[in-house]
C-alpha cells in the first residue's frame, strides 16, 4: 500500500531514520579499500567517484558514516520519495532522476549539481532483477569522466526484509558489519553500445568478488556466531578469469582496513 499523504510520509521516514540510527550505535565497523582514497566518508585529493551499490544493502552505507561528501542518485519511482527523505535526515544530498533517460543533457545537470562530490548509485533498482547490473552507471562514467568504484557490505548478524524483486539487509543490535571499497573502473568516453556491454559485464564481476570476499570476512570463524559462508560467486567464472588479462586497472590490491 501506497502512502500518499505527505505528512505521514514525513513521519514514516522520521521514525525509520531515527530507528536505524540508533541500531547502528551499537555497532562496530570495519572498512576496507584495495585502492587507497576510496573510502566515501573522508575527503582524499581531488577525484570523486562513482559508488556502485546494491540495492538490497543500500541501508549500511547510508547509516555507517558522515555523508559530508556524497551525493545519491534517487529514482523518480514513487519508492523514491522514502529514500530521498531519508538522505536528507542523514545530511546527504540526492538528485532524482534517472542515467537511463535524458541522454548526455541529463548527465551534465547530474554532474553540475554533484560537481564536487561522490555520487552513490544502485544499478539493480528500482525494480530489479535483483544483483543484476543495469547499463546507466557505465553510461554516466563514460559521460562524466569519473571512476566506478564497487562496493560491497555485510554483518556477521543481520536480518533479511523480503520485498516484491529484492530483499533487504539490515544488521542486527551489536554485531560487526564490514564495508568494502574495490579497485576503481575506468570507463573510456564515446563508447559503442557493444563497448558499454563489455564495461557494464566488468563491473558486475567486480561487484559479484568483492561482495564474495566481505562475505568472507563476516563468515570468518574468529567472528562469533558466525553465518555460514557463501558458494562462490560468477566472479570466479572462466569469463571473469579471461577477462581479468585486459584489465589492469581493476586488478586486485592488497587491502587495509581499520575500525572507525
Amino acid at each position: 500500500m501506497k502512502i500518499r499523504s505527505p505528512l505521514l510520509t514525513k513521519l514514516v521516514v522520521a521514525t525509520f531514520t531515527w530507528g536505524v540510527r540508533l541500531l547502528f550505535c551499537t555497532l562496530r565497523r570495519t572498512f576496507r579499500e584495495e585502492t587507497p582514497g576510496t573510502n566515501p566518508y573522508i575527503l582524499s585529493g581531488d577525484r570523486r567517484f562513482l559508488y556502485c551499490v546494491w540495492h538490497d544493502s543500500i541501508i549500511v552505507p547510508i547509516f555507517a558514516g558522515r555523508h559530508a561528501y556524497t551525493s545519491a542518485l534517487v529514482s523518480r519511482h514513487h519508492d523514491g520519495s522514502y529514500i530521498a527523505g531519508i538522505l536528507k535526515m542523514v545530511g546527504m544530498s540526492s538528485v532524482r532522476g534517472s542515467t537511463k533517460h535524458g541522454g548526455a543533457s541529463a548527465v551534465r545537470q547530474m554532474m553540475t549539481t554533484a560537481k564536487d562530490k561522490h555520487i552513490v548509485i544502485t544499478p539493480d533498482g528500482p525494480r530489479g532483477p535483483r544483483r543484476k547490473m543495469q547499463s546507466g552507471i557505465v553510461f554516466l562514467a563514460s559521460h562524466s569522466g569519473r571512476a566506478i568504484v564497487p562496493t560491497a557490505y555485510a554483518g556477521v548478524r543481520e536480518w533479511r526484509i523480503k520485498g516484491s524483486w529484492t530483499d533487504l539487509m539490515i544488521p542486527k543490535p551489536f554485531t560487526k558489519i564490514f564495508l568494502m571499497a574495490g579497485n576503481p573502473v575506468e570507463v573510456p568516453p564515446d563508447l559503442s553500445r557493444e563497448e558499454v556491454a563489455r564495461y557494464t559485464a566488468l563491473v558486475q564481476d567486480e561487484m559479484d568478488r568483492i561482495n564474495v570476499e566481505v562475505e568472507r570476512m563476516a563468515t570468518s570463524p574468529s567472528n562469533e556466531n558466525g553465518r555460514i559462508a557463501p558458494p562462490h560467486s560468477s566472479a570466479d567464472s572462466p569469463s571473469k578469469r579471461a577477462r581479468a588479462g585486459s584489465r589492469g586497472k581493476v586488478a586486485a590490491k592488497p587491502t587495509s582496513g581499520r575500525d572507525y
